[in-house]
């Protein structure tokens, strides 16, 4: 039962030839696509979004072929773009999970390398001779000049500048050795 479309009598106001189409041909467009597709929604959405751009471009188009062949090549291009669609959708959720993934593992790895290194500083700061380790700590991480330091300890400001030095030249050699750069 193949009805040529007549565009002249089918028309916005004539919502009783379109529901006769829609009944008509809905059931088998929607299993066709169904084939294609394999997923009932998504089956329906494209059935539906056909008919609804057949509503809508009714007047404009010029169909010389069967209303039925029409339909179907419409819902098939449809299927296919959607098949499309999803592929780079799931294409693009890969790629995403496996750079997040890849971030988390960085941010992992550094994480366990930073605390590493902050045992390894803390060990070396441990090593060194105690003044020089005081003087160290008041100056890196009390942030106190080299004369406050002198005066606090009741020390030279001398003192504690070649306290530094050798603290400094202590901590870069047993760090370049824990990095192996020279």
């Amino acid at each position: 039962m193949d009805k040529r479309i007549n565009t002249a009598s089918f028309s916005a106001d004539n919502q009783a030839a379109f529901a006769h189409f829609f009944h008509t041909y809905y059931e088998q467009l929607h299993r066709y696509a169904f084939t294609i597709v394999k997923n009932n929604e998504e089956a329906e959405d494209i059935v539906q979004a056909v008919f609804a751009k057949l509503w809508e471009k009714w007047n404009d188009i010029d169909m010389q072929e069967s209303a039925r062949a029409y339909l179907y090549k419409w819902v098939h291009n449809r299927c296919l773009n959607n098949l499309r669609h999803e592929r780079i959708r799931a294409n693009y959720v890969v790629q995403a999970t496996a750079a997040n993934t890849e971030s988390r593992t960085t941010a992992v790895e550094n994480s366990v390398q930073e605390k590493e290194l902050g045992k390894q500083i803390r060990d070396a700061i441990a090593s060194l001779p105690a003044q020089c380790r005081l003087i160290f700590q008041k100056s890196r991480f009390e942030h106190k000049k080299y004369h406050e330091i002198a005066d606090e300890l009741s020390i030279s400001p001398k003192t504690v500048e070649v306290q530094m030095g050798k603290a400094l030249k202590v901590l870069r050699k047993k760090l370049l050795d824990i990095t192996g750069k020279s």
